[in-house]
């Protein structure tokens, strides 16, 4: 088994324990939308798609499990060094670039690292094309417009 369908194993497992069927399938819907995403943004720029599909799994995963989105890109980072510590799938170099992702990725008026700004630009585009009814939030509208120069949408 790869080590990514092992990662969404243990995620589906979290996400199973949550009791509201409709915040669950929520968190579904974004994780996996934010993988796909970061991981077609990934093999576009040169990255490492399986590890931007790794970030992108576990980027809200504490703010799920905890029912809270105070820090939660800071805290999802420390979950994220836990689970992939107790899983052992990454080396300390991926390990340190996912955690890095998922940290950064709340900030998405800053630039940072190339995988960070994956996860950013994965996160972004899910935001708005899930569902399309909604306006865009002001801190996403810029980079919005630069993925969609970018990918020609």
């Amino acid at each position: 088994m790869s080590r990514l369908k092992q990662l969404r194993n243990y995620v589906d497992a979290e996400l199973n324990r949550m009791a509201d069927a409709d915040k669950r399938t929520g968190a579904i819907v974004h994780l996996y939308g934010v993988s796909l995403a970061a991981t077609m943004i990934a093999k576009k720029r040169g990255l490492d798609p399986e590890i931007a599909s790794m970030a992108a799994m576990l980027h809200d995963l504490h703010a799920y499990k905890t029912g809270s989105y105070d820090d939660h890109a800071h805290k999802g980072a420390e979950l994220a060094r836990e689970i992939l510590g107790e899983l052992q799938l990454t080396d300390e170099a991926e390990t340190e670039m996912i955690c890095s992702a998922i940290y950064h990725h709340d900030d998405k008026l800053a630039t940072d690292a190339p995988m960070d700004e994956v996860l950013k630009d994965a996160d972004v585009i899910h935001h708005c094309m899930n569902d399309i009814s909604k306006p865009i939030k002001e801190k996403e509208q810029a980079r919005f417009e630069r993925l969609c120069e970018e990918f020609g949408m």
